[in-house]
């Protein structure tokens, strides 16, 4: 299987997107009068990572949209630290851009966090939230560690077996969800020289100084009170079950749901699991 074989059967196209002045990599599929869904990847990620989930969700009727964040993949890398409000500013100029006044948001690791803050602070943008092995509500420098050095390893070494470690890192079964198609994509973004030139603005949440000032902490996951599904894997390498616990707590009237034989990109790796959920989700808060 490859990335165009998950997206066989629907039309769908590749995009530059003028986001507040920042070019913005999008792939975008569905039908115009659908509901739209944003998809949001992890840290260092790129939009590939919803590859998976695009055919079922354009088929069940949405407009689905998956970016680029701020400073990742092929999107512009303005010279400055990537904090949570900067991703927020960002998104919300993607959607104004593309004349979405609210939508629903898939948000994977980074993208959870982000989205989660957009909820928090403008829920009139935001239909549907599902965070999907979401970060930003803890600081564990451990983790946080594990992130900084991995990442930078494989940016700042050539040998694409970096790039692969790094993406075997997030899976609970590499060999079977990363393929050398998805390491040729994140080797080829990790060694464009802006991405190089950038790294420290992308890894600036991994310092515990600037992470402490943008946790979701506990009162702001209080104030999230649009429909929210949290999805967790439970062999989770960058966060535990009771992590997703707290957060479904935290979050008033919210959903669970723990995959498992599954890592840090449940979307992908129990894609035939999550796609029906996520599915029914939308389209119960539709």
């Amino acid at each position: 299987m490859t990335i165009w074989t998950d997206l066989t059967g629907i039309a769908f196209r590749l995009d530059s997107v003028d986001a507040g002045g920042i070019a913005t990599r999008a792939l975008i599929a569905g039908p115009d009068d659908g509901q739209p869904v944003i998809f949001l990847h992890g840290t260092s990620g790129h939009l590939e990572a919803f590859s998976r989930n695009f055919v079922p969700h354009v088929n069940a009727g949405f407009q689905c949209h998956a970016i680029d964040m701020l400073g990742h993949g092929y999107t512009g890398k303005p010279d400055y630290q990537y904090e949570i409000p900067r991703y927020v500013e960002h998104l919300v100029a993607y959607l104004d851009a593309q004349g979405i006044e609210s939508a629903h948001f898939v948000g994977e690791s980074l993208g959870g966090w982000v989205a989660g803050w957009l909820a928090s602070e403008q829920p009139e943008r935001v239909k549907s939230l599902q965070m999907v092995a979401a970060g930003g509500t803890k600081a564990n420098p451990e983790i946080m560690e594990r992130i900084k050095n991995s990442t930078t390893k494989a940016v700042m070494d050539d040998d694409i077996d970096f790039t692969r470690a790094r993406l075997h890192l997030l899976m609970y079964d590499g060999e079977k969800d990363v393929s050398d198609e998805l390491v040729e994509i994140r080797h080829a973004i990790y060694h464009a020289d802006d991405f190089v030139a950038n790294l420290p603005n992308l890894l600036c949440l991994q310092n515990m100084e600037i992470r402490q000032r943008n946790l979701m902490r506990p009162e702001r996951l209080h104030s999230i009170t649009v429909p929210t599904l949290v999805v967790w894997g439970n062999e989770n390498p960058f966060g535990e079950v009771p992590e997703a616990n707290a957060m479904h707590e935290d979050i008033a009237g919210s959903r669970l749901e723990l995959l498992g034989q599954c890592g840090h990109w449940p979307q992908h790796e129990q894609a035939d699991l999550y796609n029906p959920m996520s599915i029914e989700f939308l389209q119960q808060h539709s």
